[in-house]
């Protein structure tokens, strides 16, 4: 392996872009020229979409781009040591050592495990330290072979524990705490075992015997199951999916991103060893899943928990609201109003083959909205159940769609749903944490958790709670009945300041959520609700379309390349009602942005429900124009609240001061990654 990386492919003290981007494209570039790649764009493609989704510095002035490429012709490194450094995305400051590892798609194992051992490598100051003073290229490469020959001495072997004087252990029952550690990362080659060394390195100064499995590319070694049954806590510092999680089944434990196990090793043993004392600690189920798992988060307060199982449980009714809420409006649209009213007419007496007196256009008109129809009827339970999901992963399912048939059959609506997923959730989270035989562990999240928290959520709503819910229900309807006038232009207002608030946040997913979980009333005949349907769509739209039409026409200049480039993205997302299309610009320059925004978003929410616009589909923004009634005034709201927000954010970004010092024009901006969003 001593061709992995040539005196071509580094770069000393120079200068190879403003930002990381561009420095990406240069290292790729000396690797098509090297000849070790076939193609540069395709490589530096495949590097900044993985540089996307987990930024790569790190703490010490390093950044290691990577990507596995079919670009890739031999497995490779191309070094810079720039000056001055490029932000990759650490905490304490820029890059000034980047390494961008560059291995094929079809990598053989010994290739991977060779771009690993150098990963790990950054964990040893005299290894960067010799990387700062070297003083020729070959230097370089000579300290780069010598890491990758050998594992560095300070790395303990995989899979084993790291001992340290008994003095200085954490004990747990007498003895120093057993903690088992599973690392995995994207691409499986740089941070996954970068994130095992400073694991293994930690818990090597806490004294306690630590076992760590780094999921790599080439593979993994397995822990042994006897280490992990006498384990105290777990720790899962990882970005997809634990390979054979069931092995963990009933640990206490700790989740989090990889990075985080390479920068606060010492904060992830020390909530390991907190959740292994604690009884009520979220435990490992019997088919736990990977990091994105929102029950995953042990260690967070319960607040912190409830709030991402609320928004959990929004995500997923989502895609109930919006098919059903579209195929209803396909069908009002082949089918005309009166569909609704004589559906079941229709179907119950006609066939695609004799469809009697109606016509075929009709009777498909009946059939799409029957279909959107019955998709509405698990709106309130799917809310329920994954908001149980979120708070007790999957034993919360059963317990939570159990709960919102019942807010449903107690006429308590969204609001029944919420409360009953959360009940659900709670005792399911509760039941799971116990500490049971082990003959009984495989039946909890099959048979007892479901049956128990079912009897518990579901018996509370129907003897206790749904009563005063549904109640609540009917005076806020009456509530909505009541308002004319200033009344309906100030819910406007409302509602467009929360959906602008924090761009698909939870503020925006409590203005949306309480839109579609009436929308099927709306439908029914009450076109408030269809009224308050449209001016949230409308509202969310404004955020991306007034950032497009902000950093590209209003004012290009205070905004940079990337964020120019997102702007152009942005007239489509917002077009598409897609509010997270704002999010860069909102990350960079947060006080400037977000106020702008609401702004925006009020006029846009007022001038909706003064013109009284109705919409019957939940999403879609202008591509569902048939459903919008009202259409031409609704895009009037809509440009006016863009035109609004944008002229808002120009103009603090131009005059606003940020810093204690004000722009010069061109301080607003902040180099920010493109991002892909999806709705």
């Amino acid at each position: 392996m001593s061709d992995i990386i040539t005196s071509g492919l580094v770069s000393l003290d120079e200068s190879l872009g403003a930002d990381k981007r561009a420095v990406i494209e240069a290292l790729a570039a000396r690797v098509a020229s090297a000849g070790r790649a076939s193609d540069a764009a395709a490589l530096a493609a495949d590097a900044w979409a993985r540089e996307q989704k987990d930024e790569t510095g790190l703490p010490g002035g390093i950044a290691i781009p990577h990507a596995k490429s079919p670009a890739v012709l031999a497995a490779t490194l191309a070094f810079a040591r720039l000056s001055p450094g490029v932000d990759f995305g650490a905490d304490d400051g820029p890059a000034d050592l980047v390494f961008l590892i560059a291995a094929p798609d079809t990598a053989a194992e010994e290739h991977l495990a060779v771009l690993s051992r150098l990963a790990r490598s950054f964990m040893r100051d005299d290894f960067t330290a010799g990387l700062r003073s070297a003083a020729t290229p070959q230097e370089v490469v000579d300290l780069v072979i010598a890491a990758v020959s050998e594992t560095p001495a300070t790395a303990a072997p995989v899979g084993a524990t790291a001992p340290a004087p008994a003095d200085s252990a954490v004990f747990i029952d007498g003895r120093p705490a057993r903690i088992v550690a599973v690392t995995a990362c994207a691409t499986g080659i740089a941070h996954t075992f970068m994130a095992a060394d400073a694991l293994t390195a930690q818990g090597g100064k806490d004294g306690i015997d630590l076992v760590v499995e780094p999921q790599g590319s080439s593979g993994y070694k397995a822990i042994d199951q006897k280490i992990i049954d006498d384990a105290d806590a777990v720790i899962f510092a990882v970005d997809v999916d634990v390979r054979e999680p069931q092995r963990f089944a009933g640990k206490p434990v700790v989740r989090a991103g990889v990075k985080r196990g390479i920068e606060q090793p010492a904060q992830l043993v020390a909530e390991a060893i907190a959740a292994a004392k604690n009884p009520n600690a979220t435990r490992v189920s019997g088919s736990a899943a990977g990091p994105s798992d929102t029950a995953g988060a042990t260690g967070a307060s319960l607040g912190g928990s409830i709030k991402r199982s609320l928004l959990t449980g929004v995500s997923y009714m989502i895609p109930f609201v919006a098919g059903g809420g579209l195929l209803i409006a396909l069908g009002f649209l082949l089918g005309g109003y009166e569909i609704a009213f004589t559906v079941d007419d229709i179907l119950g007496s006609s066939t695609i083959w004799n469809p009697g007196d109606t016509s075929l256009i009709v009777y498909l008109g009946a059939v799409l909205f029957k279909i959107g129809s019955l998709s509405f009827s698990f709106l309130v339970p799917a809310l329920a159940g994954y908001i149980a999901y979120g708070l007790a992963d999957r034993p919360g399912i059963a317990p939570g769609f159990v709960a919102g048939a019942v807010a449903g059959f107690m006429n308590a609506g969204f609001l029944g749903g919420i409360v009953g997923g959360l009940l659900a959730g709670i005792a399911a989270r509760w039941l799971n944490s116990l500490d049971v035989p082990r003959w009984l562990r495989g039946l909890m999240p099959v048979v007892i958790i479901p049956l128990l928290a079912s009897i518990f959520a579901s018996g509370l709503l129907l003897l206790v709670l749904g009563g005063p819910i549904a109640w609540l229900m009917t005076v806020l309807n009456d509530w909505l009945s009541s308002l004319t006038g200033v009344g309906v232009i100030i819910l406007g207002v409302v509602l467009g300041l929360m959906m602008c608030f924090d761009l698909g946040g939870p503020v925006n997913k409590v203005a949306y959520g309480f839109a579609t979980a009436n929308l099927a009333a709306g439908i029914a005949g009450d076109e408030r609700y269809l009224q308050i349907m449209a001016a949230v769509m409308a509202a969310g739209m404004v955020p991306p379309l007034a950032m497009a039409l902000a950093s590209t026409i209003l004012g290009r200049g205070l905004f940079t390349e990337p964020e120019r480039e997102n702007g152009k993205a942005a007239w489509l997302l917002g077009a598409a009602f897609i509010t997270e299309g704002a999010i860069p610009f909102a990350a960079a320059d947060v006080l400037r942005v977000i106020p702008a925004m609401m702004l925006g978003g009020a006029v846009t929410g007022a001038l909706s429900m003064a013109f009284a616009v109705t919409s019957k589909a939940p999403h879609g923004g202008v591509f569902v124009f048939f459903a919008i009634d009202g259409f031409w005034l609704w895009l009037i709201a809509i440009a006016a609240g863009a035109v609004v927000s944008a002229f808002t954010v120009v103009a603090l970004k131009r005059f606003a001061r940020r810093g204690g010092a004000a722009d010069d024009g061109t301080s607003g901006a902040e180099t920010v990654p493109s991002v892909a969003v999806t709705a």
